[in-house]
């Protein structure tokens, strides 16, 4: 009992560190894990507030959590004097490890986040991208869902919707519908313009703003072709896209205006023997 005491008094101030550092470790941990819990939790209510999925948004909070508790404990150790550098060298290959083994998933997995966040479109939109066009079905975590006009279903992972050029075609509430109209080059351009003019000033689903154009665009090799460029709601424009395709060619066939053929002019010379 008398050693055990001599030794308490020789290394008092020994243990009086140890003691201290271990406080201050334990004073540490328990701050950096309510330092997570918020770190989550805000998080979570940022998504929430630009009305990300929700799913997302706690994934997304239980990393910021895991990785402010990592840090943390790594923190306390070395508060208590543990070298610390052999473990964040292992969880560093450890990450490289998981990261190079789920790199796909993990690309997909941040492409569906950007679309989330980002949202280039919403479900029921009409879109083009990474080579596919058609309705977005659903909007998952690592894939989007397409129903094309024919009805089939096409699952695209996000990253090949985000790794090039989106196009959506819904988002604005109205579109252009633009068309070119080759005709003859006999045909009286004064009367052909009129009477296309006609046309579109028949039709009660155009939109008087923006206004119309009709216009000689080109000089082709077979024909004079004319532009004719509506501005239609986006919900009418294929119906209208197809019916004004009828009617301009009733109207250029009721009034004796011929739409050519590509063709081409052949001449020859005779030449003496």
């Amino acid at each position: 009992m008398e050693a055990i005491t001599n030794w308490l008094s020789e290394n008092s101030g020994l243990l009086t560190h140890y003691a201290i550092q271990f406080v201050l470790a334990l004073i540490v941990f328990l701050v950096g894990m309510r330092l997570a819990k918020w770190c989550s939790k805000l998080t979570e209510k940022g998504f929430a507030k630009r009305k990300v999925d929700k799913a997302v948004g706690s994934f997304c909070g239980n990393i910021i959590y895991a990785l402010v508790f990592i840090a943390t404990i790594l923190m306390a150790l070395s508060q208590v004097g543990v070298e610390t550098t052999s473990f964040i060298a292992i969880l560093g290959a450890a990450g490289l490890a998981v990261g190079l083994a789920l790199q796909g998933s993990l690309s997909n997995f941040a492409s569906g986040v950007l679309i989330i966040i980002l949202r280039p479109f919403k479900s029921g939109d009409y879109i083009e991208a990474g080579g596919k066009a058609g309705s977005v079905r659903k909007i998952e975590i690592f894939s989007t869902e397409l129903n094309t006009p024919d009805n089939k279903i096409i699952v695209m992972p996000n990253s090949s919707i985000m790794s090039g050029a989106i196009v959506n075609y819904s988002r604005e509430k109205t579109r252009r519908i633009d068309l070119v109209i080759g005709v003859s080059y006999d045909a009286d351009l004064k009367k052909t313009k009129e009477v296309l003019k006609s046309v579109l000033d028949a039709e009660s689903r155009l939109l008087k703003e923006p206004a119309y154009t009709v216009a000689v665009n080109e000089l082709a090799d077979s024909s004079v072709n004319f532009v004719v460029r509506p501005w239609v709601n986006t919900v009418d424009y294929w119906p209208t896209y197809f019916d004004l395709m009828e009617n301009i060619k009733i109207a250029l066939d009721d009034n004796d205006i011929g739409i050519p053929y590509p063709q081409m002019d052949v001449h020859l010379h005779k030449t003496s023997e």
